[in-house]
């Protein structure tokens, strides 16, 4: 079985909007949420989905979920005070269901333009290798300062990817991983790859897109409705 965690728990606080969380905001009549779980309720690959969501906005979800007719989620599960948190919360919820070989990927809600591609080429590499990350290469050079007024090093180019997600994982794995983050007192880790490095795994790459952006800021905003405006208008 192969589940996907969509991870819609965050306040989105650098967006500047102070009614809402970043995933709930509405693009061209509905919530970026809504957008995400979409392309993968849709997905031949994906079995079953887990939203992971703050409390107030459960009942919120559950409304969007019959309007939408989003049949593969399962659970909308509650969301923690960190990241970390929110992750082991589905973990837990989803164990049930789950065998060791089972496939989790953890996906962020606010990247709404994940292909199926990449959906596709994270499961099956997490079948292979037990655990993968979505990235893509840095096209900018990187410079390093410890304290925000001088440079440190500039690290090689060649050697640096930007994370992405979905992030995705054999069931046992991860839960392995997190099992053991709390043994060691890590309580907020904002990557679940490094978790899982932490247990001496190696962890895999996936080809991830430039189009496979956060919408963290307005200006990611904006162009996340300029491109859906364009898909929009290609289909006309």
């Amino acid at each position: 079985m192969n589940v996907a965690v969509i991870l819609a728990g965050g306040h989105g606080t650098r967006m500047g909007i102070i009614d809402k969380p970043k995933q709930f905001i509405d693009v061209y009549g509905k919530p970026i949420l809504i957008h995400t779980l979409e392309i993968f309720d849709a997905n031949l690959d994906i079995d079953a989905i887990a939203v992971v969501c703050l409390d107030d906005w459960h009942e919120d979800l559950s409304i969007w979920l019959r309007k939408y007719e989003l049949n593969k989620v399962k659970w909308i599960v509650r969301g923690g005070k960190t990241r970390q948190e929110s992750v082991r919360n589905a973990i837990e919820v989803i164990k049930t269901s789950c065998n060791g070989d089972d496939i989790v990927i953890i996906h962020d809600a606010a990247r709404p333009l994940v292909s199926n591609r990449i959906i596709k080429e994270n499961i099956e590499l997490a079948k292979k290798y037990g655990a993968v990350d979505t990235v893509i290469p840095t096209t900018d050079t990187i410079i390093r300062s410890k304290d925000g007024n001088k440079i440190f090093d500039v690290p090689v180019r060649r050697e640096l990817y930007l994370g992405q997600t979905p992030q995705s994982f054999k069931y046992s794995i991860i839960l392995e991983a997190h099992d053991k983050a709390v043994k060691d007192g890590i309580l907020d880790a904002t990557d679940d790859c490094q978790l899982v490095l932490n247990c001496n795994k190696d962890v895999y790459i996936v080809e991830g897109e430039k189009l496979n952006f956060k919408i963290t800021t307005m200006d990611d905003l904006l162009l996340l409705k300029a491109i859906i405006k364009l898909g929009k208008i290609g289909e006309i």
